[in-house]
């Protein structure tokens, strides 16, 4: 067990595990942040950690910003490349993914907001009506001139054909991935719907995220705010460390399934608590 586990080590030791489980236990509407340490077990690394895409590779950063994309065609050129040998085309499910289809199904899953790319939450079998893709998805094109949107497979099949910067067939502008870069901004529907997930429920579990990406990060403290437990199972601390009730340095794959599985005590016959005050938007 991670319990077991972890005793002597990581912040909080069992201490914070035991804690975890009573406010898993108790809570019947959670909202859950995940970030590219719950893919790492899937084959996907991670970008800030030790073995991170950025870590070993500095200036791979430069693909996912859309400065250097928009006027550098070489930007370009490798990042269509980047594209095509994506772990997440081959990628499958872990247990982290598992458990929170578990969550869901169970009926306590208020939200699944991810900052990742892959779709291995709704592969895993998460209702894509709850899955709130912060960061967009590898799997579409957009033009940044017109807005067409497309397919990333038929995209990648001309790229294999010979064309290294696929051009938007519509008005020849310059197509990317449905996915947000660093400078671009977030979808405001997308950004609406996960602050009101994250004012409304009783925990949010913020798991294998460094929480250093704003405004994804910010939803942490906005459901502390607004007054739900927060718990965050992370490799390394993170910024937001201090407005959690427990803080669990265990392997998110293993962390997940056990905290889902705990047995939910108390009655329910009161109801939910929820928080949902737009004024404490941000």
């Amino acid at each position: 067990m991670v319990a077991q586990g972890h005793q002597d080590g990581g912040e909080g030791g069992t201490a914070a595990w035991a804690r975890a489980c009573e406010l898993f236990a108790s809570a019947r509407r959670i909202t859950v942040l995940t970030g590219a340490g719950v893919s790492t077990d899937s084959g996907i690394p991670d970008f800030r950690g030790p073995q991170g895409l950025w870590t070993t590779n500095p200036e791979a950063q430069r693909l996912f910003t859309l400065q250097s994309y928009v006027g550098d065609r070489e930007v370009r050129r490798l990042a269509w490349r980047h594209r095509a040998e994506h772990p997440a085309w081959h990628a499958r499910p872990n247990t982290a993914h598992r458990a929170l289809v578990d969550l869901e199904r169970a009926g306590r899953l208020r939200a699944l907001l991810t900052q990742n790319i892959d779709e291995l939450h709704q592969r895993a079998g998460s209702s894509p009506e709850l899955v709130v893709e912060l960061h967009g998805s590898l799997f579409g094109t957009v033009c940044l001139t017109c807005g067409a949107r497309g397919d990333m497979a038929e995209a990648l099949r001309r790229v294999a054909a010979g064309e290294d910067d696929p051009h938007c067939e519509g008005c020849y502008g310059i197509l990317k991935s449905t996915t947000v870069s660093f400078g671009q901004p977030l979808d405001p529907e997308v950004l609406r719907r996960a602050q009101e997930a994250a004012l409304d429920c009783e925990l949010l579990l913020a798991a294998g995220t460094s929480l250093t990406v704003q405004p994804a990060a910010g939803l942490v403290g906005l459901a502390a705010k607004a007054g739900a437990a927060v718990v965050i199972c992370n490799a390394e601390p993170t910024p937001y460390d201090g407005f959690a009730a427990a803080v669990l340095r265990a392997p998110v794959a293993e962390a997940l399934p056990e905290l889902v599985a705990v047995p939910v005590t108390g009655a329910s016959a009161a109801g939910v608590v929820t928080w949902g005050d737009p004024s404490t938007w941000e």
